[in-house]
């Protein structure tokens, strides 16, 4: 069935590319909120505590400001440039939360909230804190934890709390997001909500310690979007103990992070091509371009420069140019590839290099298709070009219209919904004020304690398992991505740029230009009404 988010994001368009393509400007540095409340901090780790370890590890990351909050006054200056929010410690969960607010209102860019007894590699925090568009997003892993989350789609669609059992958990919060700069808002009202009501005893005996879990809850049932930051093999653990802080810290130690790196810097949910026929290998590369000092932005240059040649081989027309042109083809989309792996391995973000990534893979395509018909013999081969020219350009139109119109909608939905974080809001992050209460029900309700036992209100579509959001054909496709062959058949079908650059170098050194065009006029045509088919649906379901 048609995959409702088939080509999402827009192909070529890279996370901190706005959807409407202009270039973004220079994003404030992250400030971060370390919430060292328990006395699992100050447990010894290498060379000091795990809070000075922590904000250490911090300190060579480009963040901005690292606040602590603690509940002593006497932690003044930690390593790293960490200071106390406040002359004073914080006095409970109410107070953690209101210094979490207070940082987010003044914030100028993302904001992160890490728990002071993680014991992590520098690479996991990475991870989430050095991602190119800096969006809002939590370290997770898939399969039992504590506190367990819902990962659907990349995204995170709910998580627990000692007060909310998440239905049909996969995954576990590992104790640090961030929140991109278009949340901190919603971040705040969030908190100082929370706040409001742990001082009325509205959160039951919630954990103070769960400031975190409480806030990742509230943000999910304000609207915003939390993307899953997979760990992958890095490791990133919270502890209560000496004994679990030896042994996470022993752990540290097994897994090899220049490796690990690696791995996270190669996508793991590419397409089915660019998968098993290029990711199997280019790390490689990647090491060598690394070693090398290459920056992604050369990288490109090289892989435009393979296209130009493909095309010019291309238009000589003969079998063996045609074979040549196709070895290209494919030595092009490999460094295509490569630029960003480079660019994730090595942190060399930019905006400009984004836009150069994005705008050339059309480009690239393009030029190829010219060669292709220059270099052929026969007649009638012009107009198939400009079709299958004009199919792939409104495909593209179409992928950055619809990215978008999604985003408008999600705004306009949050703005209908009412305040976000306000006991109003229809996704309220309000906990009821009903004192304590048994595992399982749903702790967001209204404030007021009520007379009688409530019926605990239906989760918003968000909160709902993917099996049972949305229409037929929309929870059918959820189904089938639970099998593996038919998550790579969805895969394929869409034609990402892979399968098309696959496609063209198989029929171009095979049969020639005419029976290329013809294909990318078949598959195209299949890949656009599936893509639209899936999204109407989606839209209908909404």
């Amino acid at each position: 069935m048609p995959d409702p988010d088939a080509s999402l994001p827009a192909e070529g368009l890279p996370p901190d590319i706005p959807s409407d393509g202009s270039t973004p400007a220079p994003a404030a540095r992250t400030a971060t909120v370390v919430l060292a409340t328990t006395d699992a901090a100050g447990l010894r780790g290498q060379g000091g505590t795990l809070l000075d370890r922590l904000t250490a590890q911090l300190s060579g990351l480009p963040t901005g400001d690292v606040h602590v909050v603690t509940r002593s006054g006497d932690v003044i200056r930690a390593p790293g440039g960490a200071y106390l929010i406040g002359s004073e410690g914080s006095g409970g969960l109410a107070d953690d939360l209101r210094r979490v607010a207070g940082v987010a209102r003044t914030a100028t860019g993302p904001v992160a909230v890490l728990a002071g007894n993680l014991v992590a590699h520098t690479e996991a925090l990475a991870l989430l804190l050095e991602r190119p568009g800096r969006d809002t997003g939590a370290l997770v892993t898939r399969g039992d934890g504590t506190p367990p989350v819902r990962i659907d789609r990349g995204l995170v669609s709910a998580a627990g709390t000692s007060l909310h059992d998440v239905e049909g958990p996969n995954g576990a919060f590992h104790g640090a997001f961030q929140v991109g700069a278009d949340d901190v808002r919603t971040l705040a009202a969030t908190a100082e909500t929370l706040a409001d009501l742990a001082e009325a005893g509205g959160l039951g005996t919630t954990d103070e310690a769960e400031a975190g879990e409480l806030l990742l809850s509230g943000l999910l049932r304000s609207g915003v979007a939390v993307r899953a930051v997979g760990l992958g093999r890095l490791r990133c653990d919270r502890v209560t103990t000496q004994e679990e802080a030896n042994a996470a810290l022993r752990r540290l130690s097994e897994v090899d992070e220049s490796e690990a790196r690696l791995d996270a810097a190669i996508k793991s949910d590419d397409g089915f091509f660019a998968t098993f026929f290029v990711s199997s290998w280019s790390g490689h590369v990647v090491r060598v371009a690394a070693l090398l000092g290459l920056r992604p932005n050369a990288v490109t240059g090289v892989s435009v420069g393979l296209a130009v040649l493909a095309a010019v081989w291309f238009s000589a027309g003969t079998r063996p140019a045609l074979v040549t042109g196709a070895v290209l083809v494919y030595l092009s989309f490999v460094l295509d590839c490569v630029d960003g792996q480079l660019a994730r391995y090595t942190r060399l973000f930019s905006p400009l290099g984004a836009w150069l990534d994005a705008t050339f893979d059309r480009v690239k395509e393009y030029v190829v298709y010219l060669g292709l018909a220059l270099g052929y013999q026969g007649e009638g081969i012009w107009p198939l070009t400009v079709g299958a020219l004009i199919l792939q350009t409104l495909r593209h139109t179409v992928d950055f219209s619809y990215v978008g119109a999604r985003a408008d909608a999600e705004r306009a939905g949050h703005a209908w919904a009412g305040a976000a974080g306000s006991p109003a809001a229809r996704s309220d992050v309000a906990v009821a004020a009903e004192g304590p209460r048994r595992r399982g029900r749903d702790p967001y309700g209204p404030v007021a304690a009520p007379a009688e036992p409530p019926v605990p209100p239906a989760p918003p579509a968000s909160q709902e398992p993917p099996a049972r959001r949305g229409n037929a054909v929309v929870r059918l496709s959820h189904r089938l991505e639970q099998d593996s062959l038919t998550r790579w058949l969805k895969k394929i079908i869409v034609l990402p740029i892979g399968e098309r650059m696959a496609l063209i170098a198989v029929t171009a050194a095979l049969f020639d230009a005419r029976v290329t065009f013809l294909a990318l006029l078949g598959w195209g045509c299949v890949a656009m009404l599936y893509t639209l088919s899936g999204r109407v649906a989606r839209s209908m379901s909404r």
